[in-house]
């Protein structure tokens, strides 16, 4: 099409003209469009790793609590030591002082069996949900949807100090993965959840965890999940996460030999009962891993009702009692008092001493059940 009376070198600057008139018109669009942060409110500083250290310091007389109870377990995991692990205490961290003052009663106790038991004190303060509630002491620690999560986890530091100090090693579940950072040189045993089993960025991160890791079966019950979780954090990975001094980092790990498998149930019912710990057994033996597991007493071997975690342990004791070999450790949800508490409502009305996650039994029934299993300890292991 021609457009008379207008030269050639007209229509060229029109041209121009138009596309510098859409260019700008396009560059200050894209200053009214936003494209990041779009769902993000705030973001705050998180102390560096190395701050929190410094402040609220480990010890050498700490230091040898926590690497002597990581070789003892690495020893009853690999069949060497013929005692059981247990791993025993509140459902979750919510109240620092009775904490506390379950730590002192279980210290003592624990001197009373360690000939056939090694105790590890549960301190779990951070909580997967299934979709909302509340997340754990590091991420909630005034118990009021505040999120002051410095606070938390010099809170959760400070406290895995006082229960070094008692001679009682502790055991975690740990869930985000910039916490290790914080936390992981206290701690002689971690589990790594049902629901997070199956992700890469944990198995990356077991990795290059320092103790122990147990790896509990899906929550569908699935065993292979939990298998293929030992495999991949027994190789070398490298990863993105933080250092020492809190910069965002390329992570390089050798890989930790020191995975398990947890048994917890799943949807179709229990897996502690001889049949199911003999099959999963062979299908460890299938996978030239070592036949050996620990048995989560709450949860779907419960039947998610923590009065029916004895009935649990007295079954895996009678097994200990009768020779089997497979089963090296247990996991017990427990507490100054039993049952749990609704949550959230007014604090000044919370109960001391009782659970507001997963209901737990009471101190005096721990006692009872776990002098049983240690009983079945020595006579059918020594």
């Amino acid at each position: 099409m021609e457009l008379k009376g207008v030269s050639p070198s007209e229509i060229a600057n029109i041209s121009g003209q138009g596309i510098s008139e859409l260019d700008a018109n396009l560059e200050q669009s894209l200053d009214q469009i936003k494209t990041s942060d779009l769902h993000v409110v705030e973001t705050c500083p998180l102390l560096a790793p190395v701050e929190v250290k410094t402040e609220l310091s480990i010890t050498p007389a700490i230091a040898k609590v926590v690497s002597e109870a990581r070789a003892r377990i690495r020893n009853i995991l690999n069949g060497s030591d013929r005692r059981l692990l247990v791993v025993v205490g509140p459902c979750s961290i919510h109240d620092v002082k009775a904490a506390k003052e379950y730590a002192e009663k279980l210290a003592k106790f624990r001197d009373q069996v360690s000939d056939a038991l090694e105790i590890v004190m549960r301190v779990y303060f951070e909580k997967p949900r299934t979709t909302i509630g509340w997340k754990g002491l590091i991420n909630d620690p005034h118990l009021n949807g505040t999120f002051d999560i410095n606070f938390g986890i010099r809170m959760a530091r400070d406290l895995l100090l006082d229960v070094a100090k008692l001679g009682l090693p502790s055991a975690t579940e740990l869930l985000d993965p910039i916490v290790p950072q914080y936390l992981a040189d206290l701690i002689s045993w971690t589990a790594i959840g049902a629901r997070t089993t199956e992700s890469q960025t944990h198995r990356e991160m077991s990795s290059g965890l320092s103790m122990p890791v147990g790896f509990k079966n899906g929550t569908d019950g699935s065993i292979d999940v939990a298998i293929n979780a030992m495999l991949s954090a027994r190789q070398p990975h490298r990863f993105l996460g933080v250092s020492n001094d809190g910069l965002a980092s390329i992570i390089t790990t050798s890989g930790n030999p020191d995975g398990h498998i947890v048994l917890r149930g799943g949807k179709q019912g229990p897996n502690y009962d001889q049949n199911h710990v003999e099959a999963i057994a062979n299908r460890l033996r299938d996978r030239h891993l070592q036949p050996y597991m620990m048995v989560d007493c709450s949860h779907d071997n419960s039947g998610q009702d923590y009065k029916n975690q004895p009935i649990v342990l007295r079954d895996i004791a009678d097994q200990v009692r009768n020779g089997s070999e497979y089963i090296v450790g247990v996991m017990i949800e427990s507490h100054l008092n039993r049952g749990k508490q609704p949550f959230p409502k007014d604090l000044a009305k919370l109960e001391y001493g009782k659970s507001i996650t997963d209901g737990c039994i009471n101190f005096e029934t721990t006692v009872e059940i776990l002098n049983d299993l240690a009983n079945a300890v020595r006579s059918g292991r020594f």
